[in-house]
């Protein structure tokens, strides 16, 4: 084990909790077109999904508290007239939500209040657009709503172009020109950047309002689809691809250069695109294989990622959707959840979870996320503006209240350095006295230490006039006046046991010293006996009186004394069975003398007379 070590994180023991089938989302038309989209998104309340459907395309919205076996007819979102390829939804408004389709049309919806599945119509009346972008030439294959600015909208289509919407005007002001078909898109945490990846195997960052790409390198080298996605806060982006032997890889870059930090790193071999999601409040990013049921998570740390651990299943998945932070169990230690889909029949939630019994809020696993509101509007960020939206501490939301807002610069835990922790102040020095240790086994005293140490600790409860009074002038209550002393009072009537020979310990010991010593303490002079009636106490001592104090210490002597009696019984049968011993090797002895004196001296019975003398003379001292 030299050499080896255990890398210090909170999210080391991190794991993946399936959930039961009922209470799953069952019943569902999952879309099985072949577009490579991630099929499902989910925000805090609902969870939207690409629906299989005939007549044009549509996409079914469901609430995440309607878990179990959804009705046959359930109200769908329809408007297009080809299938629907990707949805988004707003990051500041949960009832809004971005459709792109194959029609090559873009359209927005609104989630109608109280919206809900189970309806007593026998045909539920489906949800219409509340807006409609035109544009395109294509099938819009990606749409990505911007995470700091409001209602700038993104969208990728087969024309080989991205459009920036403002989905208030209904305007697309930016359009970004590419050379092949766009495999995915990401945003920066300020929304002024944009990574994307396409079928050119080219990485692209672009710096959006100039329309033009502020860096273009070289990406994964697999003829399959690659993804990217920036990574929150930090200058950094992963990518996912394939090797030319199509093995399946993890990339992680620094914008504006051209080869990856560390290089690639190989996962497996298997054929279906790695998914990547991004957690910014943990550092840590997950991997969801499209034909596998597999999710890998790792820590982003120094620059380099360190694998934790992996949710096996096996049932496979084909599209994959987490949660924004903000929508998470937080009285249960999530820090992250997932939904898979499974056979295109229903979709599967997987709860992340740190294994902590802790029963209040923690805040070093739950830093402050992202809120509902944007940094900027929608002008404001055409205009060049830029920033961060304002977060949200997540204790707030623990504890049912409003969430409260906090700085919009709050940095991740591993993108800060830890604060040197302040020296420890010294201790007030004690004026008690430290408790004695333990002490070490030896060998037992012998039966005269035990009775003059029993001797001694009943001669310290003999009440003497001298030594009260010497105790009550050293006493700290100095103000009040001594009083009379009083006469001894006897202190039984009736005659004392017989003491009984006891057994010795350091434990009965040291409580006897004790038990001396509080009877040595001066009764305090706010408690002493007037001095009349110590007066009339000495001249008629009363049998019947008897001192609280005094009987508690008799009391404890004699369970002392029980205590001994039997620690010197044990000793006396341990001094027996050594003198049968001592009698069994004495009698060897002589005898193998005689042998010895008959045999004429035999070397090895010479030993043995030899040896025997030793252990003769060990077991007598």
């Amino acid at each position: 084990m030299s050499g080896r070590f255990v890398r210090a994180s909170k999210y080391r023991h991190v794991f993946g909790k399936p959930t039961r089938k009922e209470f799953c989302y069952d019943n569902l038309h999952i879309s099985r077109n072949a577009w490579d989209t991630n099929l499902i998104k989910a925000n805090p309340e609902f969870l939207s999904v690409n629906w299989e459907s005939g007549g044009g395309g549509a996409f079914a919205v469901i609430p995440l508290n309607e878990r179990g076996k959804l009705p046959d007819q359930i109200p769908l979102f329809r408007g297009h007239t080809a299938v629907v390829l990707d949805t988004d939804w707003h990051p500041f408004n949960n009832h809004i939500i971005a459709s792109g389709s194959d029609d090559g049309k873009i359209f927005i919806w609104q989630v109608p209040q109280d919206f809900t599945l189970f309806t007593d119509a026998e045909e539920p009346a489906d949800v219409t657009p509340v807006s409609k972008l035109t544009g395109h030439t294509r099938k819009v294959g990606q749409v990505l709503f911007n995470p700091a600015a409001e209602n700038i909208l993104a969208s990728a289509s087969g024309d080989f172009t991205i459009k920036l919407w403002d989905i208030g005007t209904g305007q697309a002001p930016l359009k970004l020109q590419h050379n092949d078909i766009v495999q995915s898109l990401s945003w920066n945490a300020t929304g002024n950047l944009l990574v994307t990846t396409s079928r050119d195997k080219k990485l692209r960052v672009w710096d959006v309002r100039q329309e033009k790409p502020a860096h273009v390198g070289p990406g994964h080298e697999g003829a399959k689809n690659s993804r990217a996605v920036w990574m929150g806060e930090h200058n950094r982006i992963a990518t996912t691809g394939f090797s030319r032997m199509s093995d399946r890889q993890l990339a992680l870059w620094e914008p504006g250069q051209d080869t990856p930090i560390g290089g690639f790193t190989n996962l497996d071999s298997i054929s279906g695109v790695c998914m990547p999601f991004w957690d910014d409040g943990t550092n840590c990013l997950y991997l969801a294989g499209k034909g596998d049921g597999n999710i890998r998570y790792f820590e982003y740390e120094n620059d380099k990622f360190e694998f934790l651990s992996e949710y096996k299943s096996g049932d496979p998945q084909r599209g994959v959707a987490f949660l924004p932070k903000r929508g998470v169990n937080l009285h249960e230690n999530e820090i992250m959840r997932g939904f898979k889909t499974v056979n295109d029949l229903y979709i599967e939630p997987i709860s992340f979870t740190v294994p902590r019994r802790a029963e209040t809020f923690q805040s070093d696993i739950f830093p402050p996320c992202t809120g509902s509101k944007p940094a900027v509007s929608a002008s404001e960020w055409l205009s060049g503006k830029t920033g961060l939206p304002p977060k949200i501490d997540l204790e707030s939301v623990y504890e049912g209240s409003d969430p409260k807002e906090v700085t919009a610069d709050y940095k991740p835990p591993a993108a800060v350095a830890a604060p040197t922790p302040a020296p420890a102040p010294k201790p007030a020095p004690s004026f008690e006295p430290e408790p004695t240790p333990a002490a070490s086994r030896g060998p037992p005293p012998s039966i005269s230490q035990q009775k003059g140490s029993m001797s001694a600790a009943a001669s310290k409860f003999a009440d003497r006039d001298d030594d009260d009074d010497d105790a009550a002038e050293t006493s700290s209550f100095e103000e009040v006046q001594k009083p009379t002393p009083r006469s001894s009072f006897p202190i039984r009537s009736e005659p004392p046991e017989p003491a009984a020979p006891a057994k010795s310990s350091s434990a009965p010991l040291a409580a006897s010293s004790s038990l001396a010593s509080q009877a040595q303490q001066p009764p305090s002079p706010l408690r002493a006996t007037p001095p009349a009636a110590s007066a009339a106490g000495a001249s008629q001592p009363s049998p019947g009186l008897r001192s609280p104090s005094v009987e508690a210490s008799l009391e404890q002597i004699k369970q002392l004394i029980e205590a001994q009696t039997k620690i010197i019984t044990a000793q006396g049968d341990k001094l027996n069975k050594q003198s049968q011993a001592i009698d069994q090797l004495t009698g060897e002895m002589e005898t193998l003398k005689k042998r010895v004196v008959s045999a004429g001296n035999s070397q090895d019975q010479v030993e043995r007379i030899r040896q025997l003398e030793l252990e003769l003379e060990e077991a007598r001292s």
